[in-house]
Order: structure tokens, then sequence, then C-alpha cells
């Protein structure tokens, strides 16, 4: 890192504590940071030697209608502001600029200032005028928000961690998949754009890229979902300050729920890790006038299952976003792979209708959401056939006697080195286990025939050979944090499922899910 870069890196970062103190979290922060970044870097568009006809409007009413002889919400007008006609000016400009179209609509949407001390606010936007962002390089705009991104998701490890994929895992996928220049790339719970930015660096770094291909790889490969409109804002910046999208582009990642209908297209490759939890739900209004949570279920003809298990549905929608030739990477929870009823109609088709070929489990302790036990599932779409497509499925146990802690020991990309090696993307059909009963018992790869699989009660894909190592021996001690964080998850597991079964006894609210 350069010394410059290390200095702007450093600007950057000085404000979290002291907003920390006042109860600005890394979260609000990070909201702010990306309307004024946005901001900026619109105004420098409009400017030598961009000179893009940017337009920016003029403050808006309450009533979203725009106020005569009012100044326009520009970088210039922001900065010229003091004290409490700073903070007015602000609120006003979130709020007007929140009814645009485009990516600037999205970035604003449901805005408000969160940095109530004008003072501070005044430094903030101060830090960001002394710079030139535009000539900054993607990859340290992108350290300094992926740096946020992080820190946010430790911050709030029960919500934004769940949209905070572990990045050494995502490239791990990326690597294996091999994402190719001019495909289609497709997230349907983007969270912070994760895996689109893997994917286009893993495209920069392998492929040879003329003007065509650097305008496709820019502007049409990648296309995603996400509900929640802080996340969403947040993954259009991530992807806009790594060189993806355009000041004026089409929204690329929609708001919508991705699950209501079926994708209007199909892609080339489909890279997900669908938001924790087991069941999606609606909220409506009872007779009384109060507001109550049901179970909500995706009445959806091209699911081969009606159920309100959220996991479940986002396979059967994932796969239904392929293209006969597309390929998928997902990340799921163990219960995708054991439970029955909708569970193991779901397995067996995926069997059949594709070629559901690798399984790599995940140890707990990488995930900021406690109690996470998951898996990365690999599958390529085919076209219609009378015989399943699956012939064999490959499985890399990285869970077993595998200690992980967020601090003290997290997960590195040499960790799965291992892994994408077994897997051999360069031609994955070739392929060596590592197990032998004989001669190698603690062995990590293995295979297991269609036959083999389809035989096991409920086609049952939660596979394990590999023995787990007694805490009880004195010479090889786990270290005590991750004694006591896999206590934590066991215990906040467990209580899940708990929760579940109290529900289905009618004992407790559904609230409590």
């Amino acid at each position: 890192m350069s010394q410059s870069t290390s200095s702007i890196v450093s600007k950057v970062w000085s404000f979290c504590d002291p907003l920390r103190d006042v109860g600005v979290g890394y979260g609000d922060y990070l909201e702010q940071l990306t309307y004024l970044l946005f901001l900026k870097m619109a105004d420098e568009y409009s400017k030598p030697p961009y000179n893009r006809a940017f337009q920016f409007p003029k403050l808006k009413d309450e009533k979203n209608e725009e106020i005569e002889e009012a100044e326009t919400c520009s970088w210039e007008n922001l900065v010229d502001k003091k004290g409490a006609i700073l903070e007015s000016f602000y609120a006003s400009l979130l709020r007007s600029l929140s009814t645009e179209k485009g990516m600037m609509g999205q970035i604003f949407t449901k805005s408000q200032n969160k940095i109530q001390d004008p003072a501070m606010l005044a430094r903030i936007i101060d830090m960001i005028n002394k710079e030139k962002w535009l000539i900054m390089g993607a990859d340290v705009k992108g350290d300094i928000y992926e740096g946020l991104l992080e820190k946010n998701a430790q911050d709030i490890k029960g919500g934004a961690g769940q949209y905070f994929t572990p990045r050494p895992l995502i490239r791990a996928m990326v690597e294996c998949i091999r994402p190719q220049s001019m495909r289609t790339i497709a997230d349907p719970a983007c969270g912070t754009g994760g895996f689109f930015l893997a994917a286009y660096d893993y495209i920069v770094a392998h492929a040879e890229l003329d003007k065509e291909k650097k305008g496709f790889l820019k502007n049409s490969t990648f296309f995603g979902n996400e509900i929640v409109a802080a996340t969403r804002r947040t993954a259009l910046m991530n992807l806009f300050l790594h060189n993806i999208g355009d000041i004026e582009s089409e929204n690329f990642i929609s708001p919508a729920d991705a699950l209501i209908a079926a994708s209007p297209d199909t892609y080339d490759y489909v890279l997900a890790n669908p938001p924790f939890g087991k069941k999606s739900s609606q909220t409506f209004t009872n007779e009384e006038g109060e507001q109550e949570k049901d179970d909500l279920t995706y009445n959806r003809q091209d699911f081969w299952a009606t159920t309100s298990n959220k996991q479940l549905n986002f396979v059967q929608h994932i796969r239904s976003m392929l293209k006969t030739t597309g390929l998928a990477a997902v990340v799921l929870p163990d219960n995708v792979l054991f439970e029955g009823g909708a569970g193991e109609t779901v397995r067996k088709k995926l069997l059949e209708t594709t070629d559901f070929h690798t399984i790599l489990r995940l140890p707990t302790g990488i995930f900021y959401a406690h109690g996470v036990k998951a898996n990365v599932v690999f599958f390529d779409n085919k076209p219609a056939s009378k015989e399943p497509w699956t012939k064999e499925i490959w499985v890399y146990d990285y869970r077993t006697n595998i200690h992980h802690t967020l601090k003290k020991n997290p997960l590195k990309i040499d960790d799965l080195k291992d892994f994408i090696a077994c897997y051999n993307p360069t031609n994955r059909h070739i392929r060596k286990e590592t197990y032998h009963p004989d001669t190698n018992p603690e062995g990590r790869w293995r295979k297991f025939s269609y036959e083999e699989v389809i035989a096991r009660d409920k086609t049952s894909l939660d596979i394990t050979w590999l023995k787990d190592k007694s805490l009880a021996d004195l010479d090889d001690l786990t270290d005590p944090d991750v004694i006591a964080g896999e206590i934590i998850e066991n215990l906040e597991a467990g209580l899940e499922s708990f929760r579940r079964v109290m529900v289905a006894l009618g004992v407790v609210n559904r609230e409590l899910l």
C-alpha cells in the first residue's frame, strides 16, 4: 500500500471511534459515507476531464415536488454549508434524491442522516472533499469500503453478519467455478455483493479483455436481488467503487423478493449464500386490526415442492435460474441436506435433473452469526433426460476436527487450497480420493455413487466418515476460545431447534422465531 493510499485509509477510519462514542455505529457511518461518496463522485463526473451531462435535481418538498428557486442537490452546495444549516440541507438533500430514478434513487432509498452532530458531519464532508475519488484505483476505494463492511458485520453479528459471507470462502467457490468473460452471473440474495466482486476480480485476472468484453463485464454481467434497502444500497456502492456499473446505469440489483416468481432470464452462473434462517414469513393484519406473522409459502408451478422452508425454496429457484449449461455454487445449512418431506423431494429432483457433483462441509466459527453449520454445494444444470444426471457425489469434509474462530484463527484462502486442488477446476471429471479405509482413514476427500446416496434414508446428503477426536486427550488440548465458541454455537443451534418445536406445538408465539 502506497503512502498516499495509506493516508486516505487512515482518514476514512479515523472517524469510526469518535462516531461510536456518540452512538453512531459502523453501519450508520457506512451509510453516510455511501451517500457522500456517491454525491462527490457524481460531482467529479460532471467536471473535466469527464464532463458528463449530469444534472443534479433541485430540493423537493415532502410531497416530492421541486421547490421553486431552491438549490440543487449538488456536492458544491452541500460542502458550503455549516452548523444547523448543513444539517437541514443534508436532510432535505437525502429525501429529495431518494425519489430519483436509476442507481441514484436506489443509493438514496429510505436515506436518513444518522450523524446528528453538524460539526462531525462537516469534518467527514471535508475529508471526502479533499480527495479525487475517480482517479483513485478501484482496489483502493474497494478495500476501504470492504473493510468497513467487515467491521459492520463484526459489529452487528445477528444482523449485518448474515449479509457478509467470509471472503476466503467466496474466493474458493469462484476459483472452483472459474467464471468466463461474456457470461452472465446472478445472485438472488446478493447481500453486499461479495460474490460479484470475487467473480469480477477472477475474470479480470484470467481473461484477455478487449473493449467489448470490458464493457460487458462492467455493465451486463451481474444481476442480483436484495430485499433489504440498506443492504442493497451497500451492494450497489460496493460494486460501483469496484468499477462495476455506472453512475447513470440501470439498476441491476432488484429490490424484489426473488422467490415470488420465476426469473425472467436465465444465467450462466449462480453464486449465492441465501439468508440464514429456516422459514420465510409475511406480516398481515388480523380481524382485530393487529399485526401478525405467518409462514410464507411460495406457490410456484416450477417448484418441485411447496414449502415454507426458505432455504429449500432458494435451492429450487436457483436451479430454475440456470441456463441448461449453467453452473451453481451455493452455501446452504445442514438441514437442506438431511430434512425429510419437501427436503427429500428437492434433493432427489436435484440429483435427477442436474449433475450434483460436489459438497464442501464447512466448519463452524467462520460466520458472524453463531450456530451456523453450513456447506457449499456445486451442481451443473442439464437438459431434460430420462436418466439421472448425477453419477457420483464428491464430499470434502472440512468440518470434522477443524477449529476456526473469527479473531484468533479466522478462515483464510490457504485453508481451502487443498479442497480447490481436490476439486480440480481445470477438469473436475479427473479426481482422486484421498480417503482410504486402510491406508488413509483420515482422508477428507471421498466419492459416493448415485446408487449409494439414493439408498440412504431420506436420500440424506449429510455424509460423514471421519472420527471426532476426543477433547479428553491432554496432549492435544483445544484452545479454550475455540471450545467456548463451539459451546455457544451448539447451544444457540439447539435453542433455535427448540423454539421451532415449541412453536409447532403452539406453546409459544411465532414471533420467537
